[in-house]
């Protein structure tokens, strides 16, 4: 029997109550100006002031051609990802997930916590569910919505991924919704493995590698390069 993923359209018809974006098509990343949330456009104008030569925009997806695995975070941080334009780049998290990613073949280069690193991706994806910085990185519910017709759009512009790496219980359940999938079905668990049934989609899980969660112990290195092993057993 032939799976076939849903389509951005279907999606977007039957869930999203954004305004229309370029005659009708949704990006693949927002706009730098992206209107549709009204806190963070008023935190996103805050940091601008306080720091103008900061990114301080919705921050786009760092890919390589062709991804085969999408890794999905939660928000910009404030001093990483906001301030220098490229998801994970410029605080703790990024410091773990691209020595990971590294490690285990999906990047090249140094990872110097700058853009202009020259660092590339191999095979891979990273974007954030939410796309930009929320106060307190903690994104309502509303904006986690609002900027899911864009996961969906990074999605359906790149028909090459298999494996998606959710990192937090939040990247899981928006990207699950994404997909009008049952969450009771797919519950988030770390090292959690769930064969999607559609688009030849396999999804991960996997604590947030923030600083807290390493500090607290609630997410060890060893933890985490346990579940690249299994992404990479599932690509190979």
């Amino acid at each position: 029997m032939t799976t076939t993923r849903t389509t951005t359209t279907e999606i977007l018809d039957a869930r999203c109550e954004l305004p229309v974006v370029n005659g009708g098509s949704v990006p693949v990343d927002p706009p730098l100006d992206c209107p549709v949330c009204p806190r963070l456009v008023a935190f996103r104008n805050e940091m601008k002031e306080a720091h103008p030569g900061w990114f301080n925009a919705p921050v786009p997806s760092f890919t390589s051609k062709a991804p085969r695995l999408l890794v999905i975070g939660l928000a910009p941080g404030m001093k990483g990802a906001n301030c220098t334009g490229r998801p994970f780049t410029g605080d703790y998290a990024g410091d773990l997930l691209y020595k990971t990613l590294l490690d285990f073949g999906f990047a090249q280069g140094t990872y110097r916590a700058s853009p202009d690193d020259g660092l590339t991706l191999r095979d891979a994806m990273i974007t954030n569910a939410v796309r930009c910085l929320p106060p307190q990185n903690k994104p309502t519910g509303p904006e986690i919505k609002a900027c899911r017709p864009f996961l969906l759009a990074t999605l359906a512009a790149n028909p090459s991924v298999r494996a998606v790496l959710a990192l937090g219980r939040i990247a899981h359940e928006t990207f699950l919704t994404a997909l009008d999938l049952r969450r009771a079905a797919f519950p988030f668990a770390h090292g959690a493995q769930h064969n999607l049934g559609t688009g030849g989609l396999t999804l991960f899980d996997s604590y947030h590698c923030s600083r807290y969660n390493t500090n607290t112990g609630r997410l060890t290195e060893d933890m985490f390069r346990s579940v690249f092993v299994k992404i990479q057993t599932h690509l190979s």
